[in-house]
């Protein structure tokens, strides 16, 4: 196996990182390994797993440069110093012009760990593994994951529980709570450093505009809104979109307390933690401009001189993507119900999700069952009857068949514990294929029973 690291983030002033070191773990096993990402990383896997574990782990490194990012955030509305507190940066690997940081994620403790151990347990780092791919199977933008390797330790959360560090590949790991920490320094040319290093690196053909800030802005507007639209047309809740959360480069990051929804309620919440509602279902699209109107208020002095023109300005781009994206969630419902796009569609849409809703129906199945022509005529008689005189069509890859369901997470990850993996490995490759498995095992599709429902999901910390 072979890095190819072109390390540029460390070039930035040394207060937006600290140099770090993974812990030392002894027993390492390779429980997941990615393949297919790392062919399309170039990596040249022809090790057995001691070595691969090795490499993975950072031993087989030449620099041993490692460093932990730090930033800043609103944790459920309330701002806080953050950084990488069980996190560490490989190095950047380049291949075909492409750049993607390789980090580890429960590699111990890092000067950003705020009394915590800095590890992960292995159930959380399957979880991420098995979700982010799902995510990248289904079209939506996401880090991925690479490897997971149990560490061969216990580590004390509720209980004793095994040890394991994830791999995650990402485009970057810069975010809204990076900005957030720049702006906090009161030094210029340390936050100018850090809105020209991202420029260059996420979106390089603006760098020589004389409006490149607002550019940017809009960009990362316009991905962050196609980012949510993705959420909610495969059922997807993050549960923690606080903006140390909310990556610039337009990728899903960080899977603690996520979840696939599974009877249709727009008010769904799984995170623990979230006690009002802030990350439900139906906030997502709110809560990302929100985000996104915290982001522009760390460069607004860059954006005019003037700052009451700044606001103008920032606030004309906030209107126009959440009127589009309102838009574009008609367009994208009209797709899952194989209609013509049209605006004349949002009542035949309002309805078909009020009966989800009043019926405690399944977000996937309900849409499956709609192109299958088997849905309970009971509950869906008068609907049916105006639906079908509009129906025009079928989209490819709109609506999965498969996703990846908690409690299907939840049994996988119990049997990993008592070292039986065959069902993950299954699972793995059954979500590789997301929207050709109609005659996957019902296993894998069916809704939870109501023994088997997951109701609070966990960040995993």
């Amino acid at each position: 196996m072979n890095w190819n690291f072109q390390n540029t983030y460390t070039k930035l002033p040394n207060v937006y990182y600290s140099d770090t070191k993974p812990h030392n773990f002894v027993n390492p096993r390779l429980i997941l390994f990615n393949s297919d990402l790392a062919n399309e990383l170039n990596l040249n896997v022809n090790s057995n797993e001691e070595e691969i574990c090795d490499f993975l782990l950072g031993k087989k490194n030449k620099e041993k440069k490692f460093f932990s990012q730090a930033y800043a955030g609103h944790q459920f509305g309330n701002f806080t110093i953050l950084g990488d507190g069980r996190a560490l940066l490989l190095g950047e690997h380049v291949y075909k012009n492409n750049r993607f940081d390789i980090q580890l994620k429960g590699s111990g403790q890092t000067p950003y760990s705020r009394n915590g151990d800095g590890k992960a347990a292995l159930g959380p780092m399957i979880r991420e593994y098995l979700v982010s791919e799902a995510m990248h199977h289904l079209h939506v933008s996401s880090t991925r994951a690479l490897a997971v390797i149990s560490t061969g330790e216990k580590i004390m959360r509720e209980k004793f529980e095994p040890g394991a560090v994830l791999v995650r590949v990402a485009k970057s790991h810069i975010r809204v709570g990076t900005f957030q920490f720049g702006s906090i320094l009161k030094n210029k040319n340390y936050f100018n450093n850090l809105i020209d290093y991202t420029i260059s690196r996420l979106h390089p053909e603006i760098k020589n505009k004389s409006d490149k800030y607002l550019i940017l802005f809009n960009k990362i507007c316009e991905q962050q809104m196609s980012l949510i639209l993705d959420w909610m047309r495969v059922g997807f809740i993050h549960g923690v979109m606080n903006t140390d959360n909310m990556s610039l480069s337009g990728e899903t990051i960080d899977y603690g307390p996520c979840a696939f929804m599974d009877n249709y309620n727009p008010k769904r919440v799984y995170s623990s933690i979230d006690k009002m509602g802030r990350y439900s279902f139906e906030n997502q699209s709110k809560i990302a401009l929100w985000n996104l109107a915290r982001f522009a208020e760390t460069f607004l002095h860059l954006v005019d001189k003037n700052e009451k023109n700044s606001i103008k300005l920032i606030e004309e781009i906030l209107e126009k993507h959440n009127k589009k994206f309102q838009e574009s969630w008609i367009n994208m419902m009209s797709k899952k119900l194989n209609l013509e796009i049209t605006g004349d569609n949002k009542k035949l849409i309002k309805d078909f999700l009020d009966l989800m809703h009043i019926y405690k129906l399944d977000y996937t199945n309900t849409f499956v069952s709609l192109e299958k022509d088997i849905l309970d005529k009971k509950i869906f008689g008068d609907w049916l009857t105006k639906y079908k005189s509009m129906v025009s069509k079928k989209y490819d890859e709109i609506n999965p068949r498969v996703i990846p369901r908690n409690h299907i997470i939840e049994n996988i990850i119990n049997k990993t514990y008592d070292d039986e993996f065959s069902e993950l490995n299954k699972f793995n490759e059954v979500l590789k294929k997301p929207y050709e498995n109609d005659n996957v095992g019902h296993e894998f599709t069916n809704p939870p029973q109501e023994h088997e429902k997951v109701y609070q999901t966990f960040c995993g910390t």
